[in-house]
């Protein structure tokens, strides 16, 4: 664990101030930041003892929550373009096989900058040797949920049991501040009945956390109905799989009874439709209909494999995209729904709603400043600009990031670490990784 003393007192003036909060106030006012958390949000706040930052050209807006994503895989960004999902797939099993923990480390890192330059501050992860994306988020400093992918023990690659790798890795990360690991079954195409309570034993006994992909595309719910004679959220449910804490990926593929199952069961919903779209899952996620059964959603970007950005922005401007021409209803997910799914309601998805996701006493000083001379934020207005952050704004509107206090980005540089060092590392990990790719 990276030693860190704890972060002095921070006053942000006169900012454009992106509350988030349960009125979802847009106002000009002040920041302060003690101990981590904020203590003052609005006009007035005092300025004793503080760093003062002038906000008078910034948004303050709360840090994006990314709710799915593979982050170690930055360095396969481009490896499997153009294939629908099982070439996709039979190309990154082939290329996972000869990964180490050392290239998911300098991979992480790479993928952590990119998220933390375009505004992440938490972010979901499945993935396997997560001890190293684990020593890259400590390094970085961003807020880390990790899942440990679980498969069935002849499906994996990974050496022993996974599910006792996941129970290893909990133990050794479960008290770090910024860090919380958890149980990932990969799926139900390469996970049994035993594996996935497993995983939702071992999920009840640590963290309380589950992250799986679910109902993703058509042959992976028509395979396992061939097998099971069930689709797979009904089959989840029969063997008393599914429950609150539980978080699951893309949900593409799915029946009104299903819809009403995973919002009973306050299974959280991760929307990928950068991912699905790539990857021509070939339906859209009924979002739409899952939030009003009372289904909490999240955005996600997967991974730079299949999305090819973990931009939030730009997830957000899709997903808006998506489901107001698939209903042919340009008022359906409203630029605020799409900012409320990059923010607080990713932080409800992960049981975290009252320590991030919006601007508010008490709360996780986790947060972005925004340029508001940048191009994409132009007119620079507060009634424009959550629509702004929806469907316009890009990464370089960013200027500094801050998690729990501390800066982690100021002028568009990372402040714990060094890009050029990070980039040089991504690289070599990539050429023993491509080298060998199946064509």
């Amino acid at each position: 664990m990276t030693a860190l003393s704890p972060p002095g007192p921070i006053v942000v003036r006169d900012a454009l101030l992106v509350t988030q909060d349960p009125a979802r106030r847009v106002v000009r006012g002040d920041l302060r930041v003690e101990d981590g958390t904020f203590s003052h949000v609005g006009p007035g706040a005092p300025r004793d003892g503080a760093e003062e930052i002038d906000g008078h050209r910034f948004a303050a807006v709360p840090g994006f929550v990314n709710v799915h994503t593979h982050v170690a895989m930055s360095v396969l960004r481009g490896i499997a373009d153009d294939r629908e999902l099982a070439g996709f797939l039979e190309t990154l099993f082939r290329v996972d096989a000869l990964r180490e923990e050392a290239d998911v480390e300098a991979a992480a890192r790479a993928g952590i900058a990119e998220m933390l330059l375009g505004g992440t501050t938490s972010f979901l992860d499945l993935y396997y040797f997560e001890d190293g994306v684990a020593r890259a988020a400590d390094a970085l400093g961003i807020r880390a949920f990790l899942g440990w992918a679980v498969l069935d023990a002849d499906k994996t690659t990974q050496h022993g049991r996974p599910l006792d790798n996941a129970r290893g890795f909990i133990e050794r990360w479960n008290t770090h501040p910024l860090v919380t690991p958890l149980v990932a079954p990969q799926g139900v195409y390469v996970c049994d009945r035993e594996t996935w309570l497993g995983a939702r034993e071992l999920a009840e006994r640590t963290t309380g956390l589950c992250h799986f992909h679910l109902s993703e595309t058509r042959r992976e719910v028509h395979e396992h109905e061939a097998k099971t004679g069930q689709r797979p959220v009904d089959w989840l449910e029969e063997i008393g799989f599914l429950g609150p804490g539980m978080v699951a990926a893309h949900t593409v593929w799915i029946t009104g009874g299903e819809i009403r199952t995973l919002a009973e069961r306050h299974v959280g919903i991760a929307h990928c439709p950068s991912s699905n779209l790539k990857l021509a899952s070939g339906g859209v996620a009924p979002i739409v209909e899952l939030r009003e059964a009372g289904a909490v959603v999240g955005l996600g970007t997967d991974s730079v494999a299949s999305n090819n950005s973990l931009s939030m922005f730009r997830e957000m401007h899709l997903a808006g995209l998506v489901h107001k021409n698939q209903r042919w209803d340009a008022g359906v997910l409203p630029a605020q729904q799409l900012l409320d799914f990059a923010t607080i309601d990713g932080a409800r998805l992960l049981g975290r709603a009252d320590r991030i996701g919006s601007l508010e006493v008490g709360k996780q000083a986790d947060f972005s400043l925004l340029r508001l001379d940048h191009p994409t934020l132009l007119p620079a207005r507060p009634e424009a600009i959550v629509s702004h952050l929806a469907y316009s704004a890009e990464p370089e509107a960013v200027d500094s990031v801050f998690v729990a206090g501390r800066p982690v980005v100021r002028g568009r540089r990372l402040v714990r670490a060094d890009w050029d060092e990070i980039r040089a590392a991504a690289e070599r990990a990539a050429d023993r990784l491509w080298a060998p790719r199946p064509t």
